[in-house]
């Protein structure tokens, strides 16, 4: 490519449909990440409400990627960062509200609001919400769990909208839940919940609330760089416990580290890369691989491209 082609080449954003909401080119991406690392995202689009994100996937070109992101706290953006259309859900879908014993609430809502919403309300069995450090649209991708109970325990039906822009329901069934995922199609990007707990005293609820607290306190690097639970638990194991037993607790490279407080939390201590970080966990796989002969499965999603690949 000549420097004159460079010059007059549309950059994605030039192309892409009217919106309501806001689009914003080689938007940075390190900031909103809890490990606060990996490269720009093409394009940012923030829709201002549920019809404005359908408007937009309808008219966007089918050859144009689309990746969804929350508060970014289970995430791993590469250094070479996303291309294509990176959608962040905003104020236009946090709105939570309780009646009865029923919590509805947006896909951007952050998972320990909701908790607080239902335990003001009177309404007991979310409170595991406040364990999860992310929002009900991951929560429903991933069903999001902590503490015994997890989203396919409460949820009731979920919306969201297809690539083509079709607005969707899914009842609990529908969902197909099982350990850390859900059998919706990738493409589909959900845009809120119906959740249902039950009747219960606002302070027996807290109490508990204030006791997930505690234990996440005690047990987790809570105010760290990192990007919580990094690895899925193997059927009748505890991962952390494969990894602190295959030596792995307080492993570095570079400025990655493994957690001394909590081996299946990987850290930021200051200036690391992605690169890092994905490089310390797959270290961390293959340790664990060659002592137990357990391959882990990543739970964080890693997404991107690494430094120096072509979009």
């Amino acid at each position: 490519m000549t420097a004159l082609s460079a010059m007059t080449e549309p950059h994605l954003i030039d192309v892409m449909p009217r919106v309501r909401g806001r689009l914003t080119a080689d938007a940075p991406l390190a900031p909103v990440t809890w490990f606060r690392v990996g490269g720009p995202a093409e394009v940012m689009f923030r829709p201002a409400d549920a019809e404005d994100l359908a408007v937009f996937l309808d008219a966007l070109p089918d050859e144009v990627p689309v990746t969804v992101i929350g508060v970014a706290s289970n995430l791993l953006v590469r250094d070479g960062g996303v291309p294509g259309v990176v959608i962040r859900l905003g104020r236009g879908f946090a709105d939570i509200d309780a009646a009865g014993t029923d919590v509805t609430a947006g896909a951007a809502a952050l998972d320990l609001n909701v908790a607080a919403v239902a335990r003001d309300a009177g309404i007991g069995g979310l409170e595991f919400l406040s364990g999860i450090p992310g929002t009900i649209g991951g929560a429903l991708r991933m069903n999001g769990g902590a503490y015994g109970r997890e989203m396919r325990d409460v949820l009731i039906a979920a919306q969201g909208v297809d690539r083509r822009g079709a607005r969707l329901t899914f009842t609990a069934a529908e969902m197909g839940f099982t350990y850390r995922h859900s059998a919706v199609p990738d493409d589909v990007i959900f845009t809120g919940a119906l959740l249902r707990g039950t009747r219960e005293d606002p302070a027996v609820i807290g109490a508990r609330m204030d006791d997930i607290a505690a234990k996440r306190a005690d047990t987790q690097p809570v105010r760290a760089r990192t990007g919580g639970s990094t690895f899925k638990n193997p059927p009748g194991r505890k991962a952390w416990e494969l990894i602190d037993a295959a030596g792995c607790r307080g492993l570095t490279v570079g400025v990655a580290q493994v957690s001394e407080k909590h081996c299946n939390f990987l850290l930021n201590l200051g200036g690391a890369t992605a690169a890092d970080l994905e490089t310390l966990g797959e270290e961390v796989r293959r340790r664990v691989f060659d002592r137990f002969g357990i391959m882990l499965e990543w739970e964080i999603k890693r997404i991107g491209l690494a430094k120096g690949d072509a979009r």
